[in-house]
Protein backbone atom coordinates (compact mmCIF):
# COMPACT_ATOMS: atom_id res chain seq x y z
CA UNK A 1 0.00 0.00 0.00
CA UNK A 2 3.03 2.37 0.87
CA UNK A 3 4.50 4.67 -1.95
CA UNK A 4 8.43 4.65 -2.52
CA UNK A 5 9.72 6.19 0.38
CA UNK A 6 13.14 7.16 -1.29
CA UNK A 7 11.27 9.20 -2.99
CA UNK A 8 10.86 11.56 -0.74
CA UNK A 9 14.10 11.70 0.33
CA UNK A 10 15.47 12.41 -3.46
CA UNK A 11 13.54 15.66 -3.30
CA UNK A 12 15.15 18.73 -2.45
CA UNK A 13 13.90 21.28 0.64
CA UNK A 14 12.08 23.48 -1.93
CA UNK A 15 10.84 20.53 -3.55
CA UNK A 16 9.52 19.12 -0.89
CA UNK A 17 7.91 22.37 1.09
CA UNK A 18 5.84 23.16 -2.39
CA UNK A 19 4.69 19.54 -2.80
CA UNK A 20 3.38 19.52 1.07
CA UNK A 21 1.65 22.49 0.57
CA UNK A 22 0.19 21.81 -2.81
CA UNK A 23 -1.31 18.51 -1.33
CA UNK A 24 -2.36 20.18 2.11
CA UNK A 25 -3.90 23.13 -0.21
CA UNK A 26 -5.97 20.55 -2.24
CA UNK A 27 -7.20 18.20 0.84
CA UNK A 28 -8.32 21.49 2.81
CA UNK A 29 -10.25 23.06 -0.97
CA UNK A 30 -10.43 20.22 -3.85
CA UNK A 31 -9.06 22.94 -6.11
CA UNK A 32 -5.81 23.23 -8.21
CA UNK A 33 -3.14 25.00 -6.81
CA UNK A 34 -1.65 27.60 -8.82
CA UNK A 35 2.13 28.82 -8.55
CA UNK A 36 1.03 32.86 -7.75
CA UNK A 37 -0.63 31.25 -4.77
CA UNK A 38 2.32 29.01 -3.36
CA UNK A 39 4.58 31.50 -4.03
CA UNK A 40 2.60 33.39 -0.65
CA UNK A 41 2.87 31.30 1.58
CA UNK A 42 6.54 29.10 0.98
CA UNK A 43 8.99 29.58 3.89
CA UNK A 44 11.56 31.23 1.48
CA UNK A 45 11.01 33.75 -1.24
CA UNK A 46 10.86 32.76 -4.58
CA UNK A 47 8.91 33.57 -7.75
CA UNK A 48 6.14 32.18 -9.11
CA UNK A 49 8.05 31.26 -11.79
CA UNK A 50 10.85 29.41 -9.77
CA UNK A 51 7.56 27.19 -8.36
CA UNK A 52 6.01 26.56 -11.84
CA UNK A 53 9.61 24.76 -12.64
CA UNK A 54 9.59 22.99 -9.07
CA UNK A 55 5.66 21.68 -9.69
CA UNK A 56 6.64 20.91 -13.52
CA UNK A 57 9.78 18.59 -12.08
CA UNK A 58 6.86 17.23 -9.42
CA UNK A 59 4.51 16.38 -12.40
CA UNK A 60 7.46 14.62 -14.38
CA UNK A 61 8.16 12.46 -11.25
CA UNK A 62 4.29 11.47 -11.08
CA UNK A 63 3.31 13.07 -7.75
CA UNK A 64 1.37 16.04 -9.47
CA UNK A 65 -0.70 16.52 -12.44
CA UNK A 66 -2.54 19.17 -14.55
CA UNK A 67 -6.07 18.65 -14.31
CA UNK A 68 -6.46 21.49 -17.41
CA UNK A 69 -4.07 23.55 -18.97
CA UNK A 70 -2.62 26.30 -17.06
CA UNK A 71 -4.74 25.39 -13.87
CA UNK A 72 -2.83 24.58 -11.34
CA UNK A 73 -1.66 20.79 -9.98
CA UNK A 74 -3.12 18.69 -7.82
CA UNK A 75 -1.54 15.71 -6.36
CA UNK A 76 -1.66 12.05 -8.22
CA UNK A 77 -2.66 9.09 -6.70
CA UNK A 78 0.88 8.05 -6.13
CA UNK A 79 1.11 12.01 -4.65
CA UNK A 80 -1.50 11.40 -2.20
CA UNK A 81 0.28 8.16 -0.81
CA UNK A 82 3.61 9.91 -0.41
CA UNK A 83 2.31 12.46 1.22
CA UNK A 84 -0.08 10.57 3.90
CA UNK A 85 2.61 7.76 4.52
CA UNK A 86 5.95 10.59 4.68
CA UNK A 87 4.35 14.00 5.75
CA UNK A 88 1.08 13.60 6.88
CA UNK A 89 0.85 15.52 10.59
CA UNK A 90 -1.85 13.42 13.02
CA UNK A 91 -3.74 15.63 14.52
CA UNK A 92 -4.85 15.33 18.32
CA UNK A 93 -8.17 14.02 19.26
CA UNK A 94 -10.54 16.84 20.40
CA UNK A 95 -12.22 17.03 23.52
CA UNK A 96 -14.90 17.58 21.34
CA UNK A 97 -14.63 15.07 18.85
CA UNK A 98 -14.09 12.02 21.60
CA UNK A 99 -17.16 13.54 23.73
CA UNK A 100 -19.33 13.02 20.73
CA UNK A 101 -18.06 9.29 20.15
CA UNK A 102 -18.30 8.42 23.87
CA UNK A 103 -22.07 9.89 23.71
CA UNK A 104 -23.49 7.34 21.85
CA UNK A 105 -22.47 5.12 24.60
CA UNK A 106 -24.34 6.50 27.19
CA UNK A 107 -27.12 4.34 26.99
CA UNK A 108 -27.47 1.31 29.58
CA UNK A 109 -29.73 -0.91 27.22
CA UNK A 110 -27.75 -3.76 26.20
CA UNK A 111 -28.86 -3.22 22.52
CA UNK A 112 -25.35 -3.96 20.83
CA UNK A 113 -27.42 -2.91 16.74
CA UNK A 114 -28.41 0.20 18.40
CA UNK A 115 -25.37 1.66 19.37
CA UNK A 116 -23.52 0.09 16.57
CA UNK A 117 -26.14 2.57 14.67
CA UNK A 118 -25.63 5.28 16.90
CA UNK A 119 -21.95 4.83 16.76
CA UNK A 120 -22.30 5.28 12.52
CA UNK A 121 -23.72 8.60 13.02
CA UNK A 122 -21.59 9.87 14.73
CA UNK A 123 -18.68 8.76 12.75
CA UNK A 124 -20.45 10.48 9.97
CA UNK A 125 -21.11 13.51 11.43
CA UNK A 126 -17.69 13.92 12.77
CA UNK A 127 -16.08 13.42 9.40
CA UNK A 128 -18.68 14.66 6.62
CA UNK A 129 -18.04 11.19 4.75
CA UNK A 130 -20.00 8.03 4.73
CA UNK A 131 -19.64 5.45 7.79
CA UNK A 132 -19.25 2.02 7.69
CA UNK A 133 -19.32 -0.39 10.58
CA UNK A 134 -19.00 -4.15 10.13
CA UNK A 135 -21.02 -5.26 13.30
CA UNK A 136 -19.90 -8.81 14.08
CA UNK A 137 -21.71 -12.26 13.36
CA UNK A 138 -23.73 -13.63 16.40
CA UNK A 139 -22.14 -17.46 16.66
CA UNK A 140 -23.22 -18.13 20.54
CA UNK A 141 -24.94 -21.55 20.64
CA UNK A 142 -28.76 -21.17 21.26
CA UNK A 143 -30.23 -21.66 24.01
CA UNK A 144 -34.06 -21.21 23.35
CA UNK A 145 -36.74 -20.41 20.61
CA UNK A 146 -40.16 -19.31 20.81
CA UNK A 147 -42.99 -18.41 18.39
CA UNK A 148 -45.17 -15.48 19.83
CA UNK A 149 -48.79 -14.88 17.99
CA UNK A 150 -48.97 -11.27 17.11
CA UNK A 151 -52.32 -11.28 15.13
CA UNK A 152 -53.87 -13.64 12.02
CA UNK A 153 -51.33 -12.21 9.77
CA UNK A 154 -48.00 -11.24 11.88
CA UNK A 155 -46.27 -13.62 14.59
CA UNK A 156 -42.44 -12.75 16.27
CA UNK A 157 -40.04 -15.69 16.40
CA UNK A 158 -37.60 -14.75 19.68
CA UNK A 159 -34.51 -16.48 19.85
CA UNK A 160 -32.13 -16.92 23.24
CA UNK A 161 -28.72 -17.34 22.93
CA UNK A 162 -26.78 -18.97 25.34
CA UNK A 163 -24.46 -16.21 26.13
CA UNK A 164 -28.04 -14.56 26.97
CA UNK A 165 -28.21 -12.71 23.53
CA UNK A 166 -31.88 -11.70 22.44
CA UNK A 167 -33.11 -11.31 18.83
CA UNK A 168 -36.73 -10.80 17.56
CA UNK A 169 -37.96 -11.50 14.28
CA UNK A 170 -41.68 -10.83 12.99
CA UNK A 171 -42.67 -12.50 10.18
CA UNK A 172 -45.82 -13.56 8.28
CA UNK A 173 -46.91 -17.19 9.57
CA UNK A 174 -49.00 -19.07 7.09
CA UNK A 175 -52.74 -19.28 7.36
CA UNK A 176 -54.76 -21.02 10.53
CA UNK A 177 -51.72 -20.85 12.83
CA UNK A 178 -53.01 -21.97 15.88
CA UNK A 179 -51.50 -21.78 19.60
CA UNK A 180 -50.65 -25.65 19.20
CA UNK A 181 -49.24 -25.74 16.17
CA UNK A 182 -46.64 -22.37 17.55
CA UNK A 183 -45.90 -24.77 20.55
CA UNK A 184 -45.44 -28.09 18.22
CA UNK A 185 -42.90 -25.61 15.75
CA UNK A 186 -40.95 -24.12 18.77
CA UNK A 187 -40.75 -27.77 20.58
CA UNK A 188 -39.58 -29.09 17.31
CA UNK A 189 -37.15 -26.69 17.18
CA UNK A 190 -35.54 -26.53 20.41
CA UNK A 191 -35.18 -30.04 20.86
CA UNK A 192 -32.51 -29.70 17.02
CA UNK A 193 -31.13 -26.35 18.79
CA UNK A 194 -29.63 -27.25 21.49
CA UNK A 195 -25.53 -26.90 21.63
CA UNK A 196 -26.06 -25.67 17.79
CA UNK A 197 -25.60 -21.78 16.29
CA UNK A 198 -28.40 -20.72 14.11
CA UNK A 199 -26.55 -21.33 10.61
CA UNK A 200 -25.82 -25.11 12.23
CA UNK A 201 -29.40 -25.25 13.15
CA UNK A 202 -30.62 -24.37 9.46
CA UNK A 203 -27.85 -26.68 7.51
CA UNK A 204 -30.01 -29.45 9.02
CA UNK A 205 -33.49 -27.84 9.56
CA UNK A 206 -34.47 -29.28 6.00
CA UNK A 207 -33.17 -33.07 6.61
CA UNK A 208 -34.82 -33.58 10.09
CA UNK A 209 -37.98 -31.70 8.86
CA UNK A 210 -38.27 -34.64 5.95
CA UNK A 211 -37.24 -37.28 8.55
CA UNK A 212 -39.80 -36.43 10.94
CA UNK A 213 -42.69 -35.38 8.59
CA UNK A 214 -44.90 -37.99 10.38
CA UNK A 215 -44.07 -36.19 13.70
CA UNK A 216 -44.90 -33.02 13.11
CA UNK A 217 -47.68 -31.35 11.14
CA UNK A 218 -47.67 -29.48 7.80
CA UNK A 219 -49.00 -26.19 9.53
CA UNK A 220 -46.12 -25.85 12.22
CA UNK A 221 -43.77 -27.36 9.33
CA UNK A 222 -44.67 -24.17 7.32
CA UNK A 223 -44.20 -21.98 10.57
CA UNK A 224 -40.54 -23.32 11.26
CA UNK A 225 -39.58 -22.85 7.60
CA UNK A 226 -40.56 -19.24 7.51
CA UNK A 227 -39.65 -18.02 11.17
CA UNK A 228 -36.42 -19.25 10.20
CA UNK A 229 -36.43 -17.50 6.90
CA UNK A 230 -36.30 -14.07 8.74
CA UNK A 231 -33.12 -14.53 9.77
CA UNK A 232 -31.39 -16.33 5.97
CA UNK A 233 -29.84 -12.95 4.83
CA UNK A 234 -27.51 -12.80 8.22
CA UNK A 235 -26.34 -16.57 8.51
CA UNK A 236 -24.73 -16.52 5.03
CA UNK A 237 -22.77 -13.06 5.70
CA UNK A 238 -20.27 -12.53 7.68
CA UNK A 239 -21.90 -9.51 9.80
CA UNK A 240 -24.24 -6.57 9.06
CA UNK A 241 -22.29 -3.55 7.11
CA UNK A 242 -23.57 -0.96 8.54
CA UNK A 243 -23.77 2.54 6.22
CA UNK A 244 -24.34 6.25 7.07
CA UNK A 245 -23.58 9.35 5.84
CA UNK A 246 -24.41 9.14 1.74
CA UNK A 247 -25.74 12.12 1.64
CA UNK A 248 -22.41 13.77 2.96
CA UNK A 249 -20.78 12.54 -0.23
CA UNK A 250 -23.11 13.68 -2.47
CA UNK A 251 -22.66 17.44 -0.71
CA UNK A 252 -19.21 17.25 -1.19
CA UNK A 253 -18.64 15.68 -4.58
CA UNK A 254 -18.80 17.93 -7.81
CA UNK A 255 -20.17 17.33 -10.89
CA UNK A 256 -17.33 15.43 -12.32
CA UNK A 257 -17.19 13.22 -9.12
CA UNK A 258 -20.95 12.20 -9.02
CA UNK A 259 -20.99 9.59 -11.42
CA UNK A 260 -18.41 7.87 -9.15
CA UNK A 261 -20.35 8.46 -6.33
CA UNK A 262 -23.31 6.92 -7.63
CA UNK A 263 -21.01 3.75 -8.32
CA UNK A 264 -19.95 3.81 -5.11
CA UNK A 265 -23.82 4.07 -3.75
CA UNK A 266 -24.49 0.69 -5.81
CA UNK A 267 -21.52 -1.05 -4.43
CA UNK A 268 -22.60 -0.20 -0.82
CA UNK A 269 -26.26 -1.02 -1.88
CA UNK A 270 -25.27 -4.67 -2.73
CA UNK A 271 -22.80 -4.87 0.46
CA UNK A 272 -21.02 -6.80 -2.05
CA UNK A 273 -17.49 -8.41 -0.77
CA UNK A 274 -18.41 -7.77 3.29
CA UNK A 275 -15.75 -10.51 4.02
CA UNK A 276 -13.41 -8.60 2.35
CA UNK A 277 -13.47 -5.35 4.06
CA UNK A 278 -12.68 -7.41 7.52
CA UNK A 279 -9.55 -8.25 5.34
CA UNK A 280 -8.46 -4.71 4.62
CA UNK A 281 -7.92 -4.77 8.37
CA UNK A 282 -5.37 -7.53 7.92
CA UNK A 283 -1.74 -7.20 8.84
CA UNK A 284 -2.09 -4.88 11.93
CA UNK A 285 -4.73 -4.11 14.83
CA UNK A 286 -4.24 -0.03 13.87
CA UNK A 287 -6.09 2.67 11.25
CA UNK A 288 -5.01 1.63 7.53
CA UNK A 289 -5.23 4.56 4.44
CA UNK A 290 -6.26 3.24 1.15
CA UNK A 291 -6.47 5.53 -1.81
CA UNK A 292 -7.87 5.28 -5.21
CA UNK A 293 -7.49 1.88 -6.94
CA UNK A 294 -5.57 0.81 -3.63
CA UNK A 295 -8.81 0.53 -2.04
CA UNK A 296 -10.09 -3.10 -3.76
CA UNK A 297 -13.50 -2.81 -2.55
CA UNK A 298 -14.26 0.68 -3.78
CA UNK A 299 -12.11 0.81 -6.85
CA UNK A 300 -14.02 2.00 -9.43
CA UNK A 301 -15.53 5.17 -7.51
CA UNK A 302 -11.95 6.35 -6.52
CA UNK A 303 -12.50 6.46 -3.12
CA UNK A 304 -10.35 6.70 -0.18
CA UNK A 305 -11.00 4.08 2.73
CA UNK A 306 -9.61 5.01 6.36
CA UNK A 307 -10.38 2.01 8.18
CA UNK A 308 -9.70 0.13 11.34
CA UNK A 309 -10.49 -3.17 12.85
CA UNK A 310 -12.07 -3.22 16.57
CA UNK A 311 -11.17 -6.30 19.28
CA UNK A 312 -12.76 -7.95 22.18
CA UNK A 313 -10.93 -8.37 24.95
CA UNK A 314 -9.17 -10.97 23.71
CA UNK A 315 -7.77 -9.31 21.23
CA UNK A 316 -9.92 -11.41 18.43
CA UNK A 317 -10.83 -8.79 15.48
CA UNK A 318 -15.02 -8.84 15.59
CA UNK A 319 -15.60 -6.15 13.29
CA UNK A 320 -14.45 -2.69 11.68
CA UNK A 321 -15.73 0.52 11.59
CA UNK A 322 -14.41 3.28 8.64
CA UNK A 323 -14.97 6.34 6.70
CA UNK A 324 -15.39 6.80 2.91
CA UNK A 325 -15.15 9.26 0.84
CA UNK A 326 -13.09 11.10 -1.95
CA UNK A 327 -9.30 11.24 -1.95
CA UNK A 328 -9.84 14.72 -0.71
CA UNK A 329 -9.94 13.10 3.33
CA UNK A 330 -9.20 15.37 5.88
CA UNK A 331 -6.67 12.19 6.67
CA UNK A 332 -5.08 13.96 9.75
CA UNK A 333 -7.86 14.44 11.77
CA UNK A 334 -10.29 11.53 10.22
CA UNK A 335 -7.52 8.73 11.04
CA UNK A 336 -7.18 9.62 14.83
CA UNK A 337 -11.13 9.55 15.16
CA UNK A 338 -11.57 6.37 13.28
CA UNK A 339 -8.66 4.89 16.14
CA UNK A 340 -10.54 6.26 18.86
CA UNK A 341 -14.16 5.02 17.56
CA UNK A 342 -12.55 1.39 16.95
CA UNK A 343 -11.40 1.66 20.24
CA UNK A 344 -14.53 2.68 21.81
CA UNK A 345 -16.78 -0.52 19.87
CA UNK A 346 -14.11 -2.70 20.82
CA UNK A 347 -14.47 -1.89 24.54
CA UNK A 348 -18.64 -1.92 24.09
CA UNK A 349 -18.20 -5.77 22.66
CA UNK A 350 -15.62 -6.92 25.34
CA UNK A 351 -18.76 -5.23 28.07
CA UNK A 352 -21.59 -6.59 26.79
CA UNK A 353 -19.63 -10.24 25.93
Amino acid sequence: MAGNPQLLDELNDRSREVFRRVVEAYLETGAPVGSRTLTRSLSEQVSAATVRNVMQDLEFLGLLDSPHVSAGRVPTQLGLRLFVDGLLEMRELTNDDRSKIDETMGSNRPDVSGALDRIGAALSGLTQGASLVLAPKHEAPIRHIDFVSLSADQALVVLVSADGHVENRLFRPPPGQTPSSLREAANFLNALAEGRTLGELRSIMGQEIEKRRQEIDKLAQELIESGLASWENEVEQSGRLIVRGRSMLLDSAESVDLDRIRELFDDLERKRDIEQFLELTEGGDGVRIFIGSENKLFSLSGSSLVVSPYMNADRKILGAVGVIGPTRLNYGRIVPIVDYTAQVVGRLMSDRG
